[in-house]
């Protein structure tokens, strides 16, 4: 099997942002994701969130639980929900379980296809911020709905417990 690497390409023009997510996103990708939740909660002119996942391979959930950030930052700000564009049904079906529908509206197809995405340059993390960040991303998750609460409590747990023993507590 080849190796997806996962990676996140990016688009703004008049209004529409637009993020793509392609291959395997994982953990890896979260700082990416993070700074850009924080930008676009301070971007002027933002009408519209659009988040691609038709090139990913697989989303793993410490990603989810960031692209939920990124949804989360522009609340307020944007006049319509996020969309999220989807075409696998596995990837489809794992959003409603997680409660995505929530924050986001879910498509199989754009309404139109954007032009030039760039690619957003991967930001490197250490062990202990990656953790914070998988955290973080697991309570955001939990906030979601009573599915996520109860599959990832274990997972929260564990690393908050771990984040505690290292801090020498």
């Amino acid at each position: 099997m080849i190796n997806h690497e996962g990676r996140l390409k990016a688009a703004f023009d008049s209004g529409v942002f637009v993020l793509k997510l392609c291959g395997d996103v994982r953990l890896t990708l979260c700082a990416t994701l993070d700074r850009q939740a924080r930008q676009l909660a301070e971007t002027p002119g933002l009408e519209t969130l659009i988040i691609d996942l038709r090139d990913t391979t697989n989303v793993d959930s410490t990603a989810l639980g960031f692209l939920a950030k990124v949804a989360m930052a522009v609340q307020g700000r944007v006049t319509e929900r996020p969309t999220i564009i989807a075409d696998n049904p596995d990837v489809r079906r794992m959003l409603d379980v997680m409660g995505f529908s929530r924050i986001f509206t879910l498509v199989e197809t754009p309404i139109t296809e954007t032009r030039e995405l760039c690619d957003l340059p991967e930001i490197p993390t250490d062990v202990e911020e990656t953790r914070q960040r998988v955290l973080e991303a697991h309570r955001i998750l939990m906030r979601l709905n009573e599915h996520n609460r109860e599959e990832f409590q274990p997972l929260v747990e564990m690393l908050e417990a771990q984040e505690a023993a290292s801090h020498g507590h």
